[in-house]
């Protein structure tokens, strides 16, 4: 009789310990429907914390609680498909590959203006900015920049990769970049090695400029701080540029264009 009576008691226990730390919020059992922007308000929404999808989130919420923030995409999406959110708010290109790798999963697009990303370096360093944009533009001309976005996007994907000229000049020195290597596939990692788009860029950039390239991967949020800090020279990593970003650092010109997008439950 006694063993029963603890056994009731431990399970009541566990019942409202369990209550206790939930959240005022719960994501739904099944698929939610999203066509706007006003239909997260209600719902549990997971971000890559520091990005601009944790700002669209937290600005379309009706509670910061409903916004649940990992430390790498991947981890929202896994908590999207067991269930603890109702839907991961993220970067196009990187949502694209999420679903392509998992076929319950699917995007809802076109609820979020486009972005412009661009390279951010030291706030009052603008002979770097300078140097950069200059290089920028060049490649833009050259028609290398659409070479390299090509060999990771459409139908040209792993048909033009980038290769530093054989007679690089590079006694300026190393130049340092802060990432993120979790956005597939703007930058990730391939074994050992930090690849992607933004990678390219910014070794086609160093080898414009007569600098080695060293890449540095670290959390998102972090990025900035390294670079305000000089930790890093530059930051490059599917990085939008917002007021709030430019008070604290120096963008370059835009190189690519991207939105937000919802990745929800079939």
């Amino acid at each position: 009789m006694k063993k029963k009576v603890f056994a009731a008691f431990c399970a009541a226990a566990m019942v409202l310990t369990a209550a206790g730390c939930s959240g005022g919020n719960q994501a739904s059992s099944e698929p939610v429907e999203v066509t706007s922007v006003e239909d997260l308000a209600e719902l549990n929404i997971g971000v890559q914390i520091g990005t601009t999808g944790d700002s669209a989130a937290t600005e379309a919420v009706n509670e910061d609680s409903q916004v649940n923030r990992f430390n790498k995409g991947a981890d929202a999406i896994q908590a999207l498909k067991n269930g603890k959110v109702d839907c991961v708010v993220i970067d196009s290109l990187p949502a694209q590959k999420f679903v392509e790798a998992n076929d319950d999963l699917k995007i809802v697009d076109g609820i979020f203006e486009t972005e412009e990303y661009a390279i951010c370096m030291k706030k009052g360093n603008t002979e770097l900015r300078d140097s950069f944009n200059e290089a920028l533009a060049e490649l833009k001309e050259e028609g290398t920049l659409d070479e390299i976005q090509s060999n990771y996007i459409g139908d040209e994907i792993g048909e033009h990769p980038y290769e530093s000229p054989a007679d690089v000049d590079r006694s300026n020195g190393t130049l340092t970049m802060a990432t993120n290597a979790e956005f597939e596939p703007w930058e990730y990692k391939e074994g050992d090695e930090i690849v992607g788009i933004d990678a390219d860029i910014a070794q086609a950039i160093c080898d414009k400029l007569g600098y080695e390239l060293k890449i540095e991967d670290m959390a998102f949020e972090a990025i900035l701080t390294s670079v305000d800090t000089g930790k890093a020279d530059f930051g490059a990593a599917g990085m939008t540029v917002t007021p709030e970003r430019e008070e604290s650092v120096e963008f370059t010109d835009t190189y690519a264009e991207a939105t937000q997008v919802v990745i929800v439950r079939k």
